[in-house]
């Protein structure tokens, strides 16, 4: 393994596929020692086995992220396997939203709200908390996507989180970027996981969209999404703080 990240621990929430799986095994490969947080314990575990296996340091945590004394204990969990946290990537989420906003209910916009914001907020909360008691900085990035910064069809409720999730990382920057904690957004483009052939099955006529909006030609990878997040939490990003990075293909140049 390359020791990029040697001697740094990583936290990756929603780490059991998509692009959380692809950034955990990134940042293992870069020498990291990585907690792989997802709802789903089991696929999380699996996560972290496979990095183990290929000789790398890894535990997998069950934790809702919605949940605040769950989001407490992954934080002390982490701590008690590897003794500190240098690094967190905030990337659980859902998509549940796939109407006009006048079709949307209220327990949707309650779900969506209470995961891809309450989450992220949680996961802040506890992670500063125990970079600052370790005094030496360490570096977040939270997931949004190119839709907290541009609207999209049928997702009004789903684009409201992202928006808000670029909100929380700039107020974070500006107020712990003193403290040496560095705290940015990834925005990506629509990435091949799981979650999108759904949604592409579910409407195949979305994949010409899709192919006419990246001018880059194709989807973006997890892989893509993994390198990015990993340069924003290296030193060669030492200068960039509150910054809401989109990784897209191109779509919000047009």
């Amino acid at each position: 393994m390359s020791s990029g990240f040697h001697g740094k621990v990583a936290l990756v929430t929603g780490g059991a596929g998509g692009i959380g799986r692809a950034t955990a095994l990134a940042f293992a490969q870069e020498g990291a020692q990585v907690a792989v947080v997802d709802i789903h314990g089991a696929a999380a575990q699996a996560v972290a086995d496979e990095i183990t296996a290929a000789g790398g340091q890894a535990i997998g945590i069950a934790t809702d992220v919605s949940r605040g004394e769950q989001v407490e204990a992954m934080v002390a969990q982490v701590v008690a396997r590897f003794g500190r946290l240098d690094i967190a990537f905030n990337n659980a989420a859902i998509d549940i939203e796939h109407e006009a906003l006048d079709k949307a209910t209220e327990e949707m916009f309650d779900r969506l709200m209470s995961v891809n914001v309450k989450g992220v907020w949680l996961c802040l909360k506890h992670e500063i908390a125990q970079m600052l008691r370790q005094g030496e900085g360490g570096a977040i990035v939270n997931t949004s996507s190119i839709g907290g910064q541009k609207a999209a069809p049928r997702q009004p409720l789903y684009g409201a989180t992202k928006h808000a999730v670029i909100g929380l990382t700039k107020a974070a920057a500006i107020e712990y970027g003193r403290k040496g904690i560095r705290v940015n957004a990834v925005c990506p483009g629509v990435i091949r996981t799981e979650m999108m052939e759904r949604a592409i099955a579910r409407a195949p006529k979305r994949q010409q969209y899709i192919d006419r909006i990246h001018p880059i030609g194709r989807l973006g990878e997890a892989e893509d999404i993994a390198r990015a997040v990993l340069f924003l939490c290296s030193d060669d990003a030492a200068f960039i703080l509150g910054h809401p990075l989109a990784v897209d293909g191109g779509v919000l140049a047009g």
